[in-house]
């Protein structure tokens, strides 16, 4: 069995190639990486790394090592983080956020089963807003936040809600009239930007660059809030894909919502740093997933 120390260091000098920054990493001294080192390869029977003044690289035999420990060794953390995670119990606080209005009724109902199962742990919710739902999760202040797919860098749970996509335009404009317009005309207006702190992929989705023809899409300005977005629409500054629960949550005289008939849906649940997938965060994405999938619990 190799011990865990020969593990650490081997798969953190296979990572950072250069002995000092690895020392730094574990907490070792170089001395001590190098003689950990020697001694694997000595019972590997070959060298894993290759030593120059001025480089380290993976031999053959260390790249197969790497790729065969390297899985093994996260299973093993994972393993016994549940471990950590069940003998302690779902207790403390978790602290969860809504982006949008339409994702606070589905996040409600789940915080209150939650809060049944497991009395001890106390929840906090609050609301957040497009320019600092991520920074949220990053920093820790936000554990679950259930908001829109899709969301770069998280993990993601199962999907909360599921509704069509729509075309918000100003109340007097000539789609407005239409019964359903196709994503094609995009290509023919100028489509409202979310803030430049959204991510890439979220923005793609949302706000393409391309129609499905390959047609340019033109940018029209950014809002910061979705309601500025909103207003920006109003404005007859551009036009904007969004969710159908619009209709529900922001209804307002000055804006039209059109189907998009050839769009997919928009999706919507919870995400969290992969970093932090405590037995909290499970348990309560658990309780979410319960709550949607019941009858009550659908959003009209």
């Amino acid at each position: 069995m190799l011990e865990r120390v020969e593990v650490e260091v081997f798969l953190g000098l296979a990572g950072e190639l250069h002995f000092g920054r690895t020392a730094e990493r574990l907490g070792l001294t170089t001395g001590r990486v190098s003689q950990v080192v020697r001694k694997l390869e000595r019972r590997v029977g070959a060298p894993l790394f290759e030593r120059t003044s001025r480089s380290v690289r993976l031999t053959p035999v260390g790249r197969q090592l790497a790729a065969d420990l390297g899985p093994a060794a996260a299973a093993m953390e994972e393993a016994l983080r549940r471990a950590v995670d069940a003998g302690r119990g779902v207790t403390g606080e978790l602290r969860v956020a809504f982006l949008g209005e339409s994702t606070a009724p589905v996040l409600l109902r789940a915080v209150a089963l939650f809060g049944e199962r497991h009395p001890e742990c106390r929840v906090d919710v609050r609301e957040v807003q497009l320019s600092d739902s991520r920074a949220g999760l990053e920093d820790g202040s936000v554990d679950v936040l259930v908001a829109s797919y899709p969301f770069d860098g998280m993990a993601v749970g199962p999907a909360l809600l599921i509704e069509r996509r729509v075309l918000a335009v100003p109340a007097g404009h000539p789609l407005a009239a239409e019964a359903a317009v196709s994503l094609e005309v995009l290509a023919d207006h100028p489509v409202v930007q979310y803030p430049a702190v959204t991510s890439v992929g979220f923005k793609r989705d949302r706000t393409p660059d391309r129609t499905p023809s390959g047609r340019p899409v033109p940018k029209g300005p950014s809002g910061g809030t979705f309601s500025e977005m909103l207003s920006l629409v109003a404005m007859g500054r551009g036009v904007l894909p969004v969710g159908e629960h619009c209709r529900l949550y922001y209804p307002r005289p000055d804006l039209a919502y059109v189907p998009i008939h050839d769009a997919p849906p928009i999706e919507r649940g919870p995400v969290w740093l992969p970093g932090n997938s405590t037995e909290r965060v499970r348990a309560f994405v658990r309780a979410a997933a319960e709550v949607a999938n019941r009858p009550a619990a659908a959003v009209s």
